[in-house]
Formats: C-alpha cells, structure tokens, sequence
C-alpha cells in the first residue's frame, strides 16, 4: 500500500490536508513508513473521501473495494 501513499502525496494539496488531518509531520511519516498505523491512516484517508478513493484506486489499476478490504485488513 505504499504505492497509495506515493500516489496521495503526488498532488501537493492532497498531501497537505493528509497531513493536517493526520497530526503527522514529513518527518513523522518518513520515519514510520511501513508501520501498519501509518497505512491504516493512508487508508483511512483515501476511504473517507470518495473522489481520492476513486482516484487513487484508477491510478493504482485496482478496484476501490481492494483499497477498503486493505484497510479492514489493517484491523480497521
């Protein structure tokens, strides 16, 4: 799921609200990539909000539903 983090950071607006509603810093999010709590929060980004859901998922070449069962996979 890296790959949506890469895609969510690629627009730098999208990336500024990920972090405004997140909490976390460049800094933070560098350091504790990989970890299943900054994936979750990756996820539960993008599956909060439709347009980057749908987005993220065409980008990916994966169907929505993918990127909410990875989610649900993480223990959400």
């Amino acid at each position: 799921m890296l790959n949506a983090l890469g895609w969510l950071l690629s627009e730098q607006s999208r990336a500024e609200r990920f972090l405004s509603l997140t909490g976390l810093t460049p800094d933070d999010l560098r350091g504790s990539l990989g970890e299943p709590a900054t994936l979750g929060a990756v996820l539960d980004f993008l599956c909060s909000h439709e347009p980057d859901l749908l987005g993220a998922a065409d980008a990916l070449g994966v169907p929505p539903e993918t990127l909410v069962a990875a989610r649900r996979g993480l223990g959400a």
